[in-house]
Order: C-alpha cells, then structure tokens, then sequence
C-alpha cells in the first residue's frame, strides 16, 4: 500500500470538501447576507439574518478546519450539521437529484466528509503534526450523531415552516 498515494488522496478529498464549504460561507457575505437572511426567514428559519450568519460563519470555519485536517471528526460533525440543516430546509421538498434543486448534492457532501471521519485525514494534516489520532468507527459513530443532532436541536427550536411549506413538502 503506497501511504503517500493514500495521503495526497484524503489531503485532495479534504480541499474539495473543505475549501467548497468555507467558499459556500464566504458567498454568503459576499452576495449581501440580509438576502440570506431574509430568504433563510422566508424558509421558516428564524430569526433569519442570525442563521443566515451563524450558517455563513460555520461554513467558513468547519470548511477551514477540515481543509487543514484540525480536529478532524468535530470539523466533520459541524460540517455534517450544516449539510443536514441545508437538506432539510433548503432541498428536501424538490426531491432527490439536484437538478431539479433536491438534496442530493448535501447528502454527498456529508456522506463524504462523514468518511472522513472514520478514515482520518491522513498524515498531511495539522491533527497529526499535534499528535491526535482520532478516527475509526466511534469517531464516525459521535461525528454523525452529533452532527445530525446538533440539526435536529437547531432545527427543533428555530424551525418554524409556514403551513403551506410544509404541505408542499
């Protein structure tokens, strides 16, 4: 097994996860972040401008984290919630695949970073220049329950859908 081969693999993973999430925060700032909050509002999540910076600042910072390998299994779990707080509110009423706006392409991102978790993020990463070694299938185990936790928490105690969205849904 070439271990160099299997690094730049999970260091190659970790940017495109990573670097696509914190980018997908910075977007949010960048495109006028009263917009996202206001259509996070008209989504049913509310306050709306408070989500829409809590979801940009998460982005950035879980996208951030796992780009650089940093505490591995927790950036994976925030990275996890975000994906299933998006899925739900944002995806989940237009069905599956993502042309026609469904939940398909979230779901591969958690699914993938997900992974990451039980695989690690290899020895080009900052958790093993510190030394941490956390990953396997408990890690994996905390990392999903914790991330769709964290959404069910969110979503239980500012989700509130008009009567007519949640029809549709």
């Amino acid at each position: 097994m070439d271990e160099n081969a299997i690094d730049l693999g999970l260091l190659l993973l970790r940017l495109a996860l990573g670097v696509t999430l914190a980018l997908h925060g910075v977007a949010k700032y960048r495109g006028g972040i009263s917009g996202v909050g206001r259509w996070f509002a008209s989504e049913g999540l509310k306050p709306g401008i408070l989500h829409a910076h809590i979801a940009a600042l998460s982005e950035v910072g879980f996208g951030c984290a796992l780009a650089a390998g940093f505490l591995t299994p927790l950036s994976c779990m925030g990275y996890l919630g975000v994906m299933t707080v998006a899925g739900w509110v944002g995806h989940r009423k237009n069905g599956f695949f993502i042309i026609k706006d469904g939940w398909e392409y979230v779901f591969v991102l958690a699914a993938a970073t997900a992974s990451l978790a039980l695989v690690g993020p290899g020895s080009w990463s900052l958790d093993n220049a510190l030394g941490l070694t956390w990953s396997g299938v408990g890690w994996f185990v905390l990392t999903v329950l914790g991330g769709v936790g964290s959404a069910v928490a969110l979503l239980l105690g500012f989700y509130r859908p008009k009567a007519e969205q949640e029809s549709a849904a």
